[in-house]
C-alpha cells in the first residue's frame, strides 16, 4: 500500500496525526503519480489547503500541464478565491487538451458571479471548439434557464434529447425542459416532459412542479392528483397543501380543498396564504366560527395583509361585530397604512355604531382616493344627506352621474337636491 494509499486509510479511521505525518512522505516524495492522485482525493474529500499544495508542487514541476492547472482552479474554487482560480484558467493554453474543460470551468464561475454574457461568451467559444459535447449544451441550457431566456433553453435542451441524452450530471433533461416550457409560459408542453421524469424517477419536486403548472394550465383535476401524490411521498413538502387546496376549490370540492388546506396548517403554522385560504374555505363551508379563526391567524402573522383583513371584515359586518372592524383597521392606521378598502369598511362600521364624526373623517380622508369608484361614492352620498349635507351630497351625486348618466336613482337624487339647495 502507497504512503498515499495509507494516508487516505488514516483519514477515513480518524487518526489525523498519522495521516498528516504520511501527507509530508508524499509532499516531500519525487512519485508525481503518487502526489496526483493523492491530490484529487484530498479535493474530493474537502482537504482543499492539502490538494492545493499538492497541485502547486506539480506545476513547479511540470508547469503549463492544463490538468494539473485545472484542478488547483477547482480547488481554488472550492476555498472561496474565484479571481485567483479565474487567472490560472486564463493561463491555460487553447491548444491543451484541457482547454475546453477550462472555458467550462470559467462561465460556471462568471455564472455564479451573475456575469451572464461573458458565461454565455466562455460557453459559446467552448462550443465552437466540440460542437457535439452534450455538457456544453448542458451548461448552456443551464444559464439560459437561469437567466430567463426560456426559448434559448427549450433549444438547448430539445438537442440533448436528440441525442438520446435524457439524464446528465444528475440532471433529468426532460424535467429541465419541462421547467422551460413552464417558465416561459407554454404550460401544456410542458407536462409530457414531467411526466417522462417521473417515469424515471418519482420524486416529490418534480410532482410538485408538474402540479403547480398543471394548475397553471387549467388542469385542475390532474394538478390535484399530482400534487395529493407529491404530498403523500412528502408529507411535509409545506408547499404543497396551498396549490392542492386550491385545486380542489376551482374543482368545486369545497370539503377536500378545506381538509388540504388544514393538513398544511398541521405541518406549517407560519403561511399566512394557507390561512386565508382555509378562512375562506371554511365561509363557503358555513363554518363561521373556523373561517374568523383562521383569517386571525392570517392577520396575526401579517398585521398588515390586507386581503386578510378585508375578508375578515366582511364576516365581522356580516356578524354586526362593527367594534370588530375598528380594532382592525386601527392597527394598520398604527403601523401607518392606509389602505383605503379596509378604512372604508371602519368608516361603514363606524357609521353603523352612529359614530359620525369618525365615519364622516373616514369617508373625507378616503374621497380623494376612492372618487372614481362607484360603489363608495354612492355610500358616500348617501352618508352626507343623512348627516344633512346637501351640498356635499350633491357634488358627489353628480360625479356619480358623469359614470352613469342614466341611473334613474340618481337622477332623482340629483334633481331633488338641486331644488332644495
Amino acid at each position: 500500500m502507497t504512503n498515499a494509499e495509507q494516508m487516505i486509510a488514516h483519514l477515513e479511521q480518524g487518526d489525523m496525526d498519522k495521516a498528516s505525518s504520511l501527507y509530508e512522505q508524499v509532499l516531500a516524495s519525487s512519485d508525481a503519480e503518487e502526489q496526483f492522485m493523492l491530490g484529487e482525493q484530498l479535493l474530493q474529500l474537502g482537504f482543499l489547503d492539502e490538494a492545493q499544495q499538492l497541485f502547486e508542487r506539480l506545476l513547479e514541476a511540470f508547469p503549463g500541464e492544463g490538468e494539473l492547472s485545472l484542478l488547483l482552479a477547482e480547488t481554488l474554487v472550492e476555498m472561496d478565491r474565484e479571481e485567483e482560480a479565474v487567472l490560472i484558467l486564463d493561463e491555460i493554453d487553447d491548444t491543451d487538451p484541457f482547454y475546453t474543460r477550462s472555458l467550462l470551468v470559467q462561465a460556471d464561475l462568471y455564472q455564479m458571479q451573475g456575469l451572464y454574457e461573458v458565461s454565455e461568451q466562455k460557453l459559446l467559444k467552448a462550443q465552437r471548439i466540440e460542437p457535439d459535447e452534450p455538457i456544453i449544451k448542458l451548461a448552456l441550457g443551464e444559464l439560459y434557464l437561469e437567466e430567463g431566456k426560456f426559448l434559448e433553453a427549450v433549444r438547448q435542451y430539445e438537442f440533448l434529447l436528440e441525442a438520446n441524452v435524457t439524464e446528465m450530471a444528475g440532471i433529468s433533461i426532460h424535467k429541465r425542459l419541462a421547467e422551460a416550457y413552464s417558465a416561459g409560459g407554454a404550460f401544456e408542453e410542458s407536462l409530457p416532459h414531467f411526466q417522462k421524469a417521473l417515469d424515471t424517477k418519482m420524486d416529490p419536486d418534480t410532482l410538485f412542479m408538474y402540479g403547480f403548472t398543471a394548475y397553471q394550465a387549467g388542469q385542475y383535476k390532474t394538478a390535484a392528483m399530482k400534487l395529493t401524490e407529491a404530498s403523500e411521498l412528502d408529507p411535509d413538502y409545506h408547499s404543497i397543501y396551498l396549490h392542492l387546496a386550491r385545486a380542489y376549490e376551482m374543482e368545486e370540492d369545497i370539503e377536500a380543498a378545506l381538509e388540504a388546506a388544514r393538513s398544511g396548517i398541521a405541518r406549517d403554522a407560519y403561511q399566512k396564504e394557507l390561512y386565508l385560504l382555509a378562512g375562506k374555505l371554511a365561509l363557503k363551508s358555513g363554518l363561521e366560527e373556523e373561517a374568523e379563526s383562521h383569517l386571525r391567524e392570517s392577520l396575526a402573522l401579517d398585521p398588515e395583509y390586507t386581503e386578510a383583513a378585508l375578508a375578515l371584515n366582511t364576516l365581522l359586518m356580516k356578524k354586526e361585530d362593527y367594534p370588530g372592524v375598528l380594532e382592525i383597521s386601527a392597527i394598520f392606521r398604527e403601523s401607518g397604512s392606509a389602505e383605503p378598502l379596509v378604512l372604508w369598511d371602519a368608516a361603514r362600521a363606524a357609521e353603523r355604531l352612529e359614530e359620525y364624526d369618525e365615519a364622516a373623517e373616514l369617508y373625507a380622508q378616503l374621497f380623494p382616493v376612492l372618487k372614481e369608484n362607484t360603489e363608495f361614492l354612492s355610500a358616500y352620498g348617501y352618508f352626507m344627506l343623512e348627516e344633512g349635507k346637501r351640498n356635499e351630497a350633491l357634488h358627489v351625486f353628480e360625479l356619480l352621474m358623469k359614470e352613469e348618466p342614466a341611473n334613474d336613482e340618481w337622477i332623482e337624487v340629483v334633481d331633488r337636491l338641486k331644488m332644495d339647495v
